[in-house]
């Protein structure tokens, strides 16, 4: 080695203050885009799902209760269709048909409001409600309400689809 030349640097070497700008950097990205996705998330959904949420409890707690109601009642509701038509037929627990229901009933679509259908169901044979249909196509949400003279109600829901 000559006195005049420099020293030889050895090759590159982590040393501790590496890890630490590594580890650092490391968890500041992490942090960064937390920061990004919880600012976009907020913005596009504030987390208010209804503007009554009170009043939302109660009709959901009713809801409960008419199931429940229900379920004492032991009535079954069978949903069949054809192109024309929407056929319900209603049970009791024994498995005997239910004459004499006033029976109201709506098709909505599953993915919004536009183009509900108002059906008007009538008694073909005992326990057997018929509404007339046409035009239908794709997926619906059927929902019927039927109530007895005596009081006694129940509620059914279907997705029906038609080709």
């Amino acid at each position: 080695m000559n006195p005049t030349s420099p020293p030889l640097r050895r090759p590159f070497e982590i040393r501790g203050w590496h890890v630490l700008a590594g580890v650092s950097a490391f968890f500041a990205v992490v942090i960064a885009v937390n920061v990004v996705f919880m600012v976009l998330a907020y913005r596009t959904f504030p987390g208010q799902v209804s503007v009554t949420p009170y009043e939302d409890g109660l009709v959901f707690n009713r809801r409960i209760a008419d199931l429940e109601a229900q379920d004492r009642l032991g009535w079954r509701a069978a949903v069949s269709t054809s192109p024309r038509e929407i056929a319900l037929t209603v049970v009791d627990r024994d498995g005997a048909p239910l004459p004499g229901l006033t029976v109201t009933g709506a098709l909505r679509r599953p993915a919004t409001e536009a183009g509900a259908v108002v059906l008007a169901f009538r008694e073909t044979t005992p326990g057997r409600y018929l509404a007339p249909v046409s035009g239908l196509a794709g997926a619906w949400d059927f929902s019927a309400r039927a109530e007895g003279p005596a009081g006694g109600r129940l509620t059914a829901e279907r997705r029906l689809t038609w080709p």
